[in-house]
């Protein structure tokens, strides 16, 4: 069913019969008009007054909020009597806020009594269209962070840089506010492997100073997660809350940027050791023989007999220590020799080992007396 009771009263004084045979009929209209808008526009300015003075004491209560979950954390003598301050705080502004609500609630209700007019008949309800449509967050890949964040490094990796090597707050928020979209946790992500870097290449002061760039930019990223809204939304909260911190909250930065750079150099460590490995197993690939040996390993291995005739290069000392040594164990070393490269083979050499590996050992009965 339809409700027809709104039309019930409806306010047209610019359409009314009544007149003054003494005053102009068009200009009592526009008189009563111009009243009925007056009234219209201060019944709505006393709207909006509210709905600001709400806003506002919402926004102090927030802040006491948070005041009041800090103190209590301190538990000092001064944090106590400061607590109990703000507390009471907290109660007149819940009081103040009911106040308004139950106000701003009687307006609305007024309003919705007041008679309509050709005014508020004829006003434009739908001036714009909005569409609600649910946000669906997809969960990105790997492959898509990677191309998402090497992307933006080949666009912002000058302006990124730069931030980097900034020192002081007002000039990184000055940059920030002129270049928000850096904001973000590509930058974090860049200015971390940078710092890395930089400690890699033993540039120690330069690290540190875009470690705390780096940290500042977490700090952001951080408060921006706790109050839920976007990074470039909050930035200058931060700036304003760091240059009127008190000494708890430099104190947390601080110690968190030591713990960074402390990081920094641990992984700069690994990823040098990391490196030595590679390179030495590098250079160990390319010395191997044909048979696939480390000459290195081979020749720690040997005797230390064999070992003079290879640093004196002498071969018939080697020939010599040869022929001494037990025929299978000599073969051993010398074909790992070759398998090393360490060793060009020389066929009478091997040919002569052979046999004598082969040879069984001939004995002679004893003779009689």
């Amino acid at each position: 069913m339809v409700d027809y009771s709104v039309w019930d009263h409806i306010e047209v004084s610019d359409d009314e019969d009544e007149t003054h045979p003494n005053i102009d009929t068009p200009s009592l209209f526009r008189w009563r008009h111009q009243a009925r808008v007056e009234r219209m526009e201060q019944f709505q300015k006393e709207r909006e007054d509210l709905e600001k003075t709400l806003a506002e004491s919402k926004r102090k209560m927030t802040e006491l909020q948070k005041k009041i979950k800090g103190l209590e954390i301190s538990g000092t003598d001064d944090a106590k009597s400061e607590l109990q301050k703000l507390q009471e705080e907290q109660k007149q502004a819940k009081k103040e806020e009911k106040n308004l609500e139950r106000k701003l609630e009687e307006h609305r209700q007024q309003e919705k009594k007041m008679p309509w007019n050709v005014d508020t008949l004829s006003k434009d309800g739908f001036s714009k269209s909005v569409f609600n449509l649910k946000s669906e967050t997809k969960e990105e890949t790997e492959e898509e962070r990677e191309q998402k964040h090497k992307t933006f490094v080949e666009k912002y990796e000058k302006q990124i840089k730069h931030f980097g090597m900034l020192r002081r707050w007002d000039d990184s928020q000055k940059n920030l506010s002129d270049n928000p979209y850096l904001v973000c946790e590509e930058t974090a992500n860049y200015l971390v492997i940078w710092c890395i870097d930089l400690e890699v290449e033993e540039k120690h002061s330069l690290m540190e100073q875009v470690a705390h760039q780096t940290i500042v930019m977490q700090f952001i990223l951080e408060l921006a997660k706790s109050l839920k809204v976007d990074p470039r939304a909050c930035f200058r909260q931060f700036f304003t809350k760091i240059k009127t911190a008190d000494q708890q909250y430099q104190d947390a930065f601080n110690d968190e940027l030591e713990a960074f750079k402390e990081r920094v150099r641990g992984r700069a460590k690994a990823r040098i050791e990391k490196a030595l490995k590679e390179y030495e197993e590098e250079e160990r690939q390319k010395r191997l023989g044909p048979g696939g040996l480390d000459p290195v390993d081979v020749y720690e291995a040997l005797p230390e007999e064999m070992k003079k005739c290879f640093d004196s290069k002498d071969i018939q000392m080697l020939q010599e220590v040869i022929s001494k040594m037990d025929p299978t164990e000599a073969k051993f070393h010398m074909q790992r020799c070759i398998d090393s490269g360490l060793w060009v083979p020389d066929k009478k050499l091997v040919e002569g080992m052979d046999k004598a590996e082969d040879e069984e050992p001939v004995y002679e009965e004893p003779k009689k007396d």
